[in-house]
């Protein structure tokens, strides 16, 4: 596993759970992780709704869209998730056993799964007391996250929920150039939108100086 691992190091190093500075502490975190590599094709299912998961996913390359179906069977995206960020954390350590959530895979994919179990343990184990504060960190900054959605989908008009959803990406990138993570039509599903009216309001947006983009590149003017 260790050779498999190795050239994931600096994305690793990138996740507030492995930003260790000697690679022998990332090892030893990994190792009580009980870490498994999983390849997937475009499209292929990562995890299905009210399965239970039993590992949390860390994405290594390519990219995994979180989704659940409403109530009319259309899928709503809830994240894209890129690799060094997760996936399945608060379900895999609570233990839930039937969630209407599941993950696909938007482009070919390698997922490093992770177990929470020895998380629980009240060991004196210096490698396992870190790992339980790292993880508490990984779980508040996902909450945030979660927190920015729901500012995005409580806004009334279109414009409101591009401008809300922008500023959380120009404040992630700390730029206000950034790239959208979504083509134009999983943009409007992530933001709650019909397609077409999210591309007329882009348009105007850019008609009215308030933005440039092109394709998935965009720019806050003001």
């Amino acid at each position: 596993m260790r050779k498999e691992i190795e050239q994931y190091l600096p994305l690793l190093k990138s996740s507030v759970l492995f930003s260790f500075e000697d690679d022998k502490q990332i090892y030893d975190a990994l190792d009580l992780l009980e870490p498994e590599i999983l390849i997937y094709d475009k499209g292929d299912f990562i995890h299905r709704s009210y399965e239970p998961m039993k590992k949390f996913g860390f994405v290594l390359s390519g990219a995994v869209h979180v989704c659940s179906d409403d109530i009319d069977g259309n899928r709503i995206i809830m994240a894209e998730v890129q690799p060094g960020f997760t996936f399945g954390e608060s379900i895999c350590y609570l233990g839930i056993e039937s969630y209407p959530v599941y993950a696909v895979s938007f482009v070919d994919t390698s997922v490093l799964w992770l177990s929470v179990k020895e998380l629980y343990s009240n060991v004196a184990d210096e490698t396992v007391n870190e790992m339980q504060k790292r993880f508490t960190s990984l779980l508040a900054s996902r909450t945030l996250a979660m927190n920015s959605r729901i500012q995005i989908l409580s806004k009334l008009s279109i414009r409101e929920k591009l401008l809300e959803y922008f500023n959380v990406l120009s404040s992630v990138s700390k730029n206000k150039e950034f790239v959208v993570p979504f083509n134009r039509e999983d943009m409007a599903t992530f933001i709650g939108v019909n397609r077409t009216a999210l591309s007329r309001e882009l348009s105007k947006m850019k008609n009215e100086g308030l933005i440039e983009f092109k394709k998935n590149y965009f720019k806050l003017i003001r």
